[in-house]
């Protein structure tokens, strides 16, 4: 699989038939991609799934047991990690605690060789501490600092060096949720500035979501599929991915007609259900079984027995009992327990959230073309 942008020559960072076994265990199983110059690219998927392997694989803190990584179009198979065009920023920073702010952004130019001179250095911190919004804190210390200082310093440290690849390994896990919504913010805008190749590792699909310009969804050691967030909210391969990035509501069922447009679906309750596939999305044609898959927001909620405006397009109605509500701010969910499918996620915009409470009868419905056909996988 290939990453936006990166077919035309112009990728950062390529897998070849990349494996990396540890034993009798493949963290990594024949993984092809490629990530195009100067974007901001994710790998998503829960523990164990392979993306912190792949981190390490470009960082060069693993080596492959078969295939190739290439890093600007130069094989890095049995080059160290210090000899590498990367740097990387990790969950917990990993700052010297008897250095102050200066001395940490300054390590690694200390470490070339010929080693810059101490004006040059000092200029470099300097523009490196405005680069990340810190300016005048060279004389503090580690623990004088936020997690979120802490953060900016650890990006200075890795960013100073102007590395082809910056990689970073959950480095918001440890800060509360404004502050990491900021930092989201600031990760993003610094990108832009710098105009160096992101690579995020993280199990956060909110954070995936809102950062990146290609995600990468992971599972057992493979890549499942890779595209921009849009696409994979939109136009997911199959339920795996539907599930992990938002929310949805799975329908699943025997296969009881199918063509390339879309397929019928009967599902354990007797409800026949039909849906499109998503744009490019795998044909269930010739196999017994798939899921209908619908997005809480798709789904309409209503309270009576008369229909609202636009009920006569529903292919898909139901009565149930609110079962739970959740209160968002901008967005009301509800929980809605019905007979056909069990607990139905609703989720109502604030402009046109009811007041329906826990223990209210409702109606729910949704449209054909809402749902989303998908191998049930």
């Amino acid at each position: 699989m290939t990453a936006h942008g990166a077919a035309n020559g112009t990728a950062d960072i390529e897998f070849i038939d990349v494996s990396k076994h540890f034993g009798a265990i493949a963290a990594v199983d024949h993984v092809d991609f490629a990530i195009a110059r100067g974007s901001f690219m994710s790998f998503l998927g829960p523990s164990g799934c392979g993306k912190t392997t792949s981190l390490r694989l470009i960082a060069g803190f693993e080596q492959p047991t078969t295939g190739d990584v290439r890093i600007a179009g130069t094989s890095m198979v049995g080059v160290p990690a210090y000899r590498r065009p990367v740097n990387m920023v990790f969950q917990h920073y990993a700052l010297f605690p008897h250095f102050n702010v200066a001395d940490n952004i300054a390590y690694g130019l200390r470490q070339r060789r010929p080693r810059p001179d101490r004006a040059e250095i000092a200029r470099q911190v300097d523009a490196t501490l405005d680069l990340v919004r810190l300016p005048g804190f060279h004389a503090r210390r580690v623990w004088e600092l936020s997690g979120g200082q802490q953060q900016r310093v650890a990006l200075a440290r890795a960013l100073i060096n102007r590395p082809t690849v910056l990689l970073l390994d959950e480095p918001l896990a440890a800060l509360d949720r404004k502050l990491r919504r900021d930092m989201q913010i600031e990760l993003q805008n610094l990108q832009r500035e710098v105009g160096i190749t992101f690579v995020l590792v993280t199990h956060d699909q909110e954070e995936a979501l809102s950062m990146s310009d290609t995600i990468a969804i992971m599972r057992d050691g493979r890549v499942i599929q890779i595209g921009s967030p849009r696409t994979l909210y939109d136009a997911p391969a199959n339920r795996y991915v539907a599930g992990f990035v938002g929310e949805s509501n799975f329908f699943p069922g025997e296969v009881v007609a199918a063509d390339e447009r879309g397929a019928t679906l009967k599902t354990a309750a007797g409800v026949v259900l039909s849906a499109p596939y998503p744009p490019g999305g795998a044909t269930l044609v010739g196999t017994a079984r798939g899921v209908i898959a619908v997005r809480p927001e798709m789904v309409a909620m209503w309270v009576g027995p008369d229909d609202p405006d636009g009920a006569a397009e529903f292919s898909c109605r139901l009565g149930g009992r609110v079962h739970n509500r959740i209160y968002l701010g901008d967005q009301t969910e509800y929980s809605v327990a019905t007979d056909q499918f069990g607990d139905v996620l609703v989720r109502a915009a604030k402009a046109s959230a009811l007041e329906i409470g826990p223990g209210q009868e409702v109606r729910l419905g949704w449209r054909q073309a809402s749902g989303l056909a998908l191998v049930d996988s």
